[in-house]
Formats: C-alpha cells, sequence, structure tokens
C-alpha cells in the first residue's frame, strides 16, 4: 500500500548529500529512490526510514526554501547508545539544542526522544510529569538516566 501522506523537503542545495548522510546515520534508513532534474542532473529522491517515506528536491535558491525549528522529525530512540548515536551523528556540523533537539548540517530539526520520556510526560501522576519535565529542562541531549531519578524522586 502506497503512503497518502509523504514529507516533501524542499531543499535550495543538498538534498542528495543529505540522503546519503541519513542513510549512513540512522538505522532502518535506506535510498528508495534518486531522479533528474530538468537539466538531467540528479536533482532529488526519496528515502525511507522505519517503513516511511520521505521526498526531497534541490529547488536551487529560494528565500523561503529554509528550514526551521517550527518543524522537526522526532526520532523515539529507547537506549542511551541509540540516543547518543543519532544525537552526537546527527548534529555533526548542525547545533544540538535543549531538551533532545538538535537541527542538522543542512538545516533539518530532529528531536531525539525516548519513549520513557514520552510516557513520563504524559503520566498521570502530574507532580512526576513535572519532575521529569523540569529534568529535560536542564539538558541538551536527553540522558534517560536522569530521567529515571528524577521520574523516581519523591
Amino acid at each position: 500500500m502506497s503512503q497518502k501522506v509523504t514529507t516533501f523537503f524542499m531543499f535550495q542545495t543538498g538534498c542528495l548529500e543529505a540522503m546519503d548522510f541519513y542513510s549512513s546515520v540512522i538505522p532502518n534508513c535506506r535510498i528508495v529512490s534518486k531522479f533528474p532534474g530538468p537539466d538531467g542532473e540528479l536533482a532529488g529522491g526519496t528515502f525511507e526510514i522505519e517503513g516511511q517515506q520521505f521526498h526531497c528536491y534541490n529547488a536551487g535558491p529560494h528565500p523561503n526554501f529554509v528550514f526551521t525549528q517550527a518543524f522537526s522529525l522526532m526520532i523515539e530512540a529507547n537506549t542511551q547508545d541509540e540516543i547518543d548515536h543519532l544525537y552526537e551523528r546527527l548534529s555533526e556540523d548542525g547545533e544540538q539544542l535543549p531538551c533532545g533537539w538538535l537541527t542538522d548540517k543542512f538545516g533539518v530539526s530532529w528531536q531525539i526522544t525516548p519513549k520513557y520520556l514520552m510516557d513520563n510526560l504524559t503520566h498521570p501522576d502530574r507532580e512526576r510529569a513535572d519532575r521529569v519535565t523540569q529534568a529535560m529542562f536542564k539538558m541538551t541531549k536527553i540522558i534517560i538516566s536522569d530521567l529515571e531519578a528524577a521520574a523516581a524522586a519523591s
């Protein structure tokens, strides 16, 4: 079955490099296809993360084709090793931001987030949820053991 809704990234330049980078860093990420632009040179393609497809294209210089933090991709990473790998590698030549967010070298925003964090941010014990939230606010890269300590505190 085809995916009815697909994210489409309009890069000014670098979409093919981005696809190569993502497929080298993110587990279960692969390039599905590459295609030429009007000049016959490769200009875009499709990549897939965990079965979800993303299309991208090099549109050239255009003032509206700029990525912002208003849109991000969230990756669930459930071990500290996964978090460390994804956060460090995706932020290479980009920017590490608070609360597990980062911007990669192409300007795309990502959140590297363990399920444990999401489960605790929405926990029915609102005091526990607040402690975990406050712990998260002190982090750049998410540290699971610090979240666990905050959740267990009384």
